[in-house]
């Protein structure tokens, strides 16, 4: 109980404090635009830049971490795309969107916050990690399947294109391979401009949860209750319970193996909601589930937390 009030709730309240601000009309629906335009474009990307251009890519970049959090994500994926096959008979379109839905988990709006609450902001070199290979392998995945699908395997340099665009577009990717340079090259920030980063990015995490919940009163739970039911239990249930299992297997450090689980634990994203927008398929089933998941996500991310110890 005491990881419930102490770690998830405060995050949580901050959500619901969007949701109501704009569902009662207190700060206007446009106005949420504006701050989730402010913290995907801006705010975010400066805090991944300043992260990863300070973090020890040979300590934090463990592949052991990476590969069972990533293995699983892509299982979920297979696993979503299959049900929403076979179970509802679903387009292959639709199928790919669902099955992007279980794969992203949302490792920046809530992902950050729940594990710096629960296990301080040492604990975020993990988090980091997947972070960086986030956006790119999600986007990767998906882009690749759902361009081959709708050719039906044709127009290879057509995928290609589709798959560049989506990666070199993304302010995410750009912060991410910014601060990756700027390791690499073991360049010092000036400290003007580090101070000035770090304003910013104090702004970031409250600011992106408020205006999460501001998104959330947009997303109706209508129809397809199965489907949404399936994409809530592979995403919350199924992705963590795999990252345990190939953490453990492969031995994963402690510190780095709770950030790889309990990431994994996280609802899915607004991304899939936007990735199913930018294809035009299987939004109702996508917008529920992002709404329902990140509800049920508060006892989800308890157990976890639980087990985690």
């Amino acid at each position: 109980m005491q990881v419930l009030l102490e770690v998830i709730l405060p995050v949580f309240l901050v959500i619901a404090m969007g949701y109501v601000a704009v569902w009662k009309n207190i700060f206007p629906a446009s106005g949420v635009d504006g701050l989730m335009k402010f913290t995907q474009g801006f705010a975010i990307p400066c805090l991944l830049f300043q992260a990863i251009a300070k973090i020890d890519l040979q300590s934090s970049f463990q592949p052991g971490l990476l590969i069972s959090f990533y293995s699983g994500a892509a299982i979920c994926f297979a696993l979503g795309m299959a049900g929403a096959r076979v179970f509802f008979k679903r387009d292959w379109e639709d199928c790919v969107v669902i099955g992007f839905c279980c794969l992203f988990s949302n490792s920046l709006l809530m992902g950050l916050p729940i594990t710096e609450r629960a296990y301080g902001t040492d604990a975020l070199t993990g988090n980091y990690a997947i972070i960086a290979m986030h956006a790119p392998f999600c986007y990767g995945l998906g882009i690749t399947v759902m361009e081959i699908t709708r050719n039906r395997g044709a127009g290879i340099m057509r995928t290609a294109r589709a798959v560049g665009r989506a990666m070199f577009h993304n302010a995410l990717v750009i912060a991410i391979g910014a601060g990756f340079v700027v390791n690499l090259l073991d360049f010092s920030i000036p400290s003007v401009a580090d101070d000035a980063l770090s304003l910013v990015v104090r702004a970031a995490l409250p600011t992106a949860l408020f205006s999460l919940g501001g998104v959330l009163l947009q997303y109706k739970p209508e129809g397809d209750k199965l489907a949404i039911a399936m994409v809530c239990v592979i995403a919350l249930c199924i992705h963590p319970a795999l990252v345990f299992g190939f953490g453990t297997a492969l031995d994963v450090p402690q510190d780095l193996f709770k950030s790889g689980v309990l990431t994994a634990a996280m609802a899915p994203g607004v991304n899939a909601y936007i990735f199913a927008n930018m294809y035009g398929r299987a939004k109702r089933v996508v917008a529920s589930s992002v709404l329902i998941a990140t509800l049920a996500s508060v006892l989800s991310i308890w157990l976890w937390l639980t087990v985690l110890g």
